[in-house]
């Protein structure tokens, strides 16, 4: 598993698919799926990972073992998640509490990881 975090429109998904041209990759939207799935024999590419994660909040969902169960499904899935925390605290709580456990859930994504990229302006830097 990979994990690619950065700011807002950094080129994080282009920066992916630069990096992995060649190899059979599937993209999938978190922003738009509920249960994440890939067709076999390709490698699942999980754009907008936070989306997802603040979805599964807003379900009453827990993002922590759905998460663990896409990785199970996806062993070499590359995740790619918006950085959150920083930046304006929000005054809502609910926002609050969605920042930190997407936060808590990349630490355990990052620690898990083969690689985990921060990308800013299309450019990758290897954090691991």
């Amino acid at each position: 598993m990979e994990l690619y975090i950065g700011g807002c429109a950094q080129g994080k998904l282009e920066y992916v698919l630069r990096t992995h041209q060649g190899e059979p990759l599937e993209v999938i939207d978190g922003g738009s799926v509920g249960e994440p799935a890939g067709t076999p024999g390709n490698k699942v590419v999980f754009h907008h990972f936070h989306l997802w994660v603040k979805k599964l909040l807003e379900e009453n969902k827990d993002p922590r073992q759905q998460t663990e169960q896409l990785i199970k499904q996806h062993d070499s899935c590359i995740i790619i998640s918006d950085e959150v925390g920083n930046g304006i605290v929000p005054m809502e709580q609910k926002e609050r509490d969605y920042r930190e456990e997407l936060g808590r859930i990349q630490i355990e994504l990052a620690a898990k990881a083969e690689r985990v990229e921060r990308v800013v302006c299309g450019i990758g830097q290897r954090l691991k």
